[in-house]
């Protein structure tokens, strides 16, 4: 068990940790949630001892092993990919260097054979005999093949990097696992096999992840950060999220009818406390008043964005019409001869492994790039608005955000963008921030108020939920899941996919595979594999 008692943490005068106590189980997988800034991976830290709280302690059992997911894929350049595996469970490979470089020495002395039988024996009792057959099993799950097991981390690109980090946590059964977004740079089937291998690890998770439908697989707690604390309930992100606003409602209503019975008595009671054939009334409700209880609700750190697209008018019968569309880039051809045809209330995630065939169809059909060869027509009846992958092109001109919206239509002036940009959760002087200082995730809240602005009936999204947190991931959710129009988009978020889509089209290198489907279904079609097998040419892992 992991426990920490009175964390304490803060940064100048904001207070990040107010005397937590929590208790981390093990057979148990917590999932650590809580609004940007609100320190998942600060917490990760102080539990895995890197960080230092203000105040307070971090208690782990006698004898366990805590192994954590880093983030540093510099740190081990210089060994092989199976080394930094083994170097996961720190004494096993200090065992193994030692006992390797005393049978490799020329002479064996009898000093050398008693401490190679000590050697032997803590090696047997750690299962070091299993060690490189384990560690060959996690780096298959996780899309490493045999061909860059001994090669040098440095000779790895950065996202197979990262697949070794996490075969070094998970090597070796440790008893507690510290996980800070371990499904970055994974594809679809590496994520499905860690959730199958997290649902039978029988020790202590805890993990922070921005991909809710991997809360849900594994998690069967939500360690949720707020108002300074953490609170643990039982079940996964979706339960969690349920009965949050639940509760929130079912506060938000009692507070309303004691509020409303407040200011029933206090006019009574200013009414009639002169009037002396009143008075003993008055008294009595005034004491009654005194009894109620208005609780306040605290001011959670947690906020979702006001996020509703409302289309001008609905689509006519001819929305898109796309016909043999071909693109090279720098001599590369990514896009080969695409055709589909786009109807009424379709919803289409496109898919594939090539993140430049997507973002560059986004391009072309939204007006920013030129196909070398075939054709598209959007229907009269369509506006369009486009959410490009990379936005920084419209922050280059310094001006406060207020500036910023009222550059685009219907230009209704500093209020109506004022109050816009609160519903966005800029308000007060976050709507006079200078464009050129924000982060990822507000020019995000930035460009999707330009969509709405629009009024748009066909909306064209390129990986809208980068940079966002879990609670604008939900908002954007929702709100496309009840949008009654046409989207189009891509996203490696798989709930956002599986709950938006109607539609999916698979960009492939050799055609594309078109199902009115959802994205789950999609997977699971044995129609659709054999088809990708074919495009393929050879088995192949779908990569949203």
């Amino acid at each position: 068990m992991i426990s920490a008692s009175n964390i304490c943490l803060a940064y100048g005068k904001r207070t990040i940790f107010k005397n937590v106590n929590i208790k981390f189980t093990p057979g148990n997988c917590y999932g650590l949630i809580g609004a940007n800034g609100a320190g998942k991976s600060t917490f990760l830290k102080i539990l895995a001892g890197d960080a230092d709280a203000d105040k307070g302690e971090v208690t782990i059992d006698k004898g366990m092993r805590l192994a954590v997911l880093r983030q540093d894929q510099f740190a081990f350049d210089e060994e092989t990919v199976f080394n930094t595996v083994i170097m996961g469970h720190e004494r096993l490979y200090k065992v193994m260097a030692e006992r390797e470089a005393i049978y490799s020495k020329g002479e064996f002395t009898e000093e050398d054979g008693i401490r190679s039988g000590e050697l032997e024996a803590e090696f047997a009792e750690m299962n070091g005999y299993e060690a490189e057959s384990e560690a060959a099993v996690l780096l298959n799950g996780l899309g490493i093949g045999e061909e860059l097991r001994h090669k040098k981390m440095k000779e790895l690109e950065g996202g197979e990097k990262v697949r070794v980090l996490l075969a070094q946590a998970l090597f070796g059964n440790p008893d507690i696992l510290l996980l800070d977004e371990p499904t970055n740079h994974l594809d679809l089937k590496s994520i499905q096999w860690l959730e199958e291998f997290l649902g039978r690890f029988q020790n202590t998770v805890i993990v922070v992840s921005h991909d809710r439908h991997f809360l849900n697989q594994v998690c069967t707690h939500i360690a949720d950060i707020d108002f300074s604390t953490i609170r643990t309930y039982v079940g996964n992100y979706d339960f969690w999220y349920e009965a949050s606003q639940l509760v929130l409602k079912q506060k938000q209503d009692a507070n309303k009818k004691a509020t409303d019975k407040a200011n029933e008595l206090k006019a009574f009671i200013a009414r009639f406390s002169s009037n002396a054939s009143k008075a003993k009334q008055a008294t009595a409700r005034k004491k009654l008043l005194d009894k109620i209880d208005i609780e306040e609700l605290p001011v959670s750190s947690r906020k979702y964005p006001f996020v509703v697209f409302k289309p001008e008018r609905p689509c006519g019968d001819i929305i898109l019409e796309v016909e043999g569309l071909t693109k090279s880039i720098d001599g590369v051809k990514v896009l080969d001869n695409v055709s589909f045809v786009v109807n009424k209330n379709d919803k289409i995630a496109f898919v594939g492994g090539d993140g430049l065939a997507k973002t560059t169809l986004m391009q072309i059909l939204a007006g920013e790039m030129k196909p070398d060869s075939g054709s598209f027509r959007w229907g009269v009846t369509i506006t369009n608005a486009y959410f490009p992958k990379e936005n920084s092109a419209y922050f280059e001109k310094e001006m406060s955000l207020i500036d910023w919206l009222c550059q685009f239509p219907p230009h209704e002036g500093e209020s109506f963008a004022r109050g816009f940009l609160g519903r966005m959760l800029f308000s007060g002087d976050e709507a006079t921030k200078m464009t050129t200082v924000l982060s990822g995730g507000e020019k995000v809240r930035c460009m999707l108020s330009r969509m709405m602005l629009s009024s748009a009936n066909v909306l064209l999204f390129d990986e809208p939920t980068n940079h966002l947190d879990l609670e604008s991931i939900t908002a954007l959710n929702n709100s496309l899941v009840q949008f009654p129009e046409v989207i189009l988009f891509t996203s490696h978020d798989h709930k956002f996919v599986a709950t938006v889509a109607n539609r999916i089209i698979e960009l492939t290198p050799a055609g594309i595979i078109d199902r009115v489907m959802s994205f789950d279904d999609y997977l699971e079609s044995a129609e659709v594999n054999a088809l990708r097998e074919q495009l393929y040419g050879q088995e192949a892992d779908l990569t949203l």
